[in-house]
């Protein structure tokens, strides 16, 4: 086989294959960016990184909304980034012990000793979120609004008076609580804020200049949360004490996309113990997307939200932010890596659901429950259907989904209907709670 006939056939073998050699198609992903803010399903901003080079990047929505007007986001703008914040948490916890500061086989009783079963939890427990530990807020008596500061002192205390939910490396259970000890733990080993740390161990040293811990600057670059009920509004924003090492980090897309690859790529930790945090989830978490394996972490506090994903043999940072959710953020990104790879994806039309006035009538009234002193109140207003929630002083549109099923848009409440029951289904989250109609 001549030469230039084997190119001819690689070349042919690439353009059938989807995957990403091809040149993504950013006029889709422009189209569908379009759609996400024409519908206010969206605002943030994502960055796809190849290679160290930009391949797109784009911004939808508003930093920040005020009666001074709206700023525009753009691959400037700062997003509190969440549980993306235990990427560069766990990644100090890893470059103090490659320095002998600490070991991961230490047990938490060298360091925080009042803590439950700090004799049996090690560090590494804690990096894999395997420890056991209590909630942040186990004691409930000391409980406050989640807008209000709390000191590190206050925090551990709670923690301290908790019940350990399970011992030591016997199962996998989300923790916050785990890296948020781990933040005091970067401050009591260096005996610096965990800010100049981050600076000197990350940020300062591959050049992320938009990352920092929430509230700590004043120029207004800093997104706001929104929720969306009939229109973006400012919604409540939880304190960044109250997170410290397991939430409370801003960021941009492309700060993220820098640190991930600088990340594997071997500037800031051995590969030896980057395999070890992959292999063990400690702080990094893996996604599949159309049959590639991701290496990453998700974010979401208030209405922001953030993802950041990487693929290793492509050398593919993707990592998007958001200060707005409606549409869910891991259907964007479903989206996001079709397209890019050439992929078929339908752009949602996001139309409503069309639900007749007779049947919407069935739904109208008030609906408590006994297991909690809440009613809501359900309400026709031409063929859109409103719940007034408990504390509301006005009702909110629902946005049908099915004949039966409706969504509150913004905090992402759904409301299943069954008028043979007289009863309405309230789902958020995971959880649900079944409310009878009184009238």
């Amino acid at each position: 086989m001549s030469i230039k006939t084997l190119c001819l056939g690689l070349l042919i073998l690439a353009y059938c294959i989807p995957g990403y050699t091809q040149a993504p198609d950013t006029a889709k992903l422009n189209r569908f960016f379009d759609r996400l803010a024409e519908k206010n399903k969206a605002m943030g901003t994502l960055c796809i990184v190849k290679d160290g080079k930009v391949q797109y990047s784009r911004s939808i929505g508003y930093s920040r909304i005020s009666a001074d007007g709206k700023i525009p986001a753009s691959a400037t703008t700062r997003y509190r980034i969440g549980s993306v914040t235990k990427m560069f948490t766990a990644t100090m916890i890893f470059q103090l012990a490659e320095k002998n500061r600490l070991k991961l086989s230490d047990t938490l009783g060298k360091y925080f000793p009042q803590m439950p079963n700090a004799g049996k939890i090690t560090i590494a427990h804690i990096l894999g979120h395997r420890s056991g530990l209590p909630p942040i807020y186990a004691d409930r008596e000391s409980r406050l609004p989640k807008t209000v500061p709390r000191t590190k002192e206050e925090m551990l205390a709670s923690m301290a008076k908790g019940t350990p939910e399970f011992e030591p490396g016997a199962r996998y259970a989300y923790s916050n609580a785990g890296y948020f000890l781990l933040g005091c733990l970067i401050e009591k080993l260096t005996g610096e804020p965990y800010e100049k740390t981050l600076q000197e161990q990350i940020t300062g040293k591959i050049g992320l200049h938009d990352t920092y811990p929430a509230g700590t600057t004043a120029d207004n670059r800093e997104s706001a949360s929104f929720h969306y009920i009939s229109e973006w509004q400012n919604g409540p924003e939880t304190h960044p004490s109250i997170l410290f090492g397991a939430g409370f980090l801003v960021s941009t897309p492309p700060d993220l996309a820098k640190f991930i690859r600088a990340l594997f790529d071997g500037q800031l930790i051995s590969r030896s113990d980057l395999n070890r945090m992959i292999q063990e989830r400690s702080g990094i978490d893996t996604f599949q997307f159309a049959g590639k394996t991701y290496y990453g972490h998700t974010g979401g506090v208030d209405g922001f939200g953030a993802w950041l994903a990487y693929l290793p043999e492509e050398k593919l940072a993707l990592a998007y932010a958001t200060n707005g959710k409606v549409y869910p953020v891991g259907n964007i990104m479903n989206g996001i890596t079709d397209i890019y790879g050439n992929r078929p994806f339908t752009i949602p039309s996001f139309e409503p659901f069309a639900v007749s006035i007779d049947v919407l009538d069935k739904y109208v009234g008030v609906y408590g429950t006994s297991e909690a002193p809440v009613k809501f109140t359900i309400t026709r207003n031409g063929a859109t259907l409103y719940a007034q929630p408990p504390g509301q002083t006005s009702p909110f549109p629902l946005e049908p989904t099915a004949v039966d099923k409706f969504r509150l848009e913004g905090p992402g409440i759904v409301f299943e209907f069954d008028p043979a029951k007289k009863q309405m289904i309230v789902k958020r989250g995971g959880g649900q709670r079944v409310f009878n109609k009184e009238n």
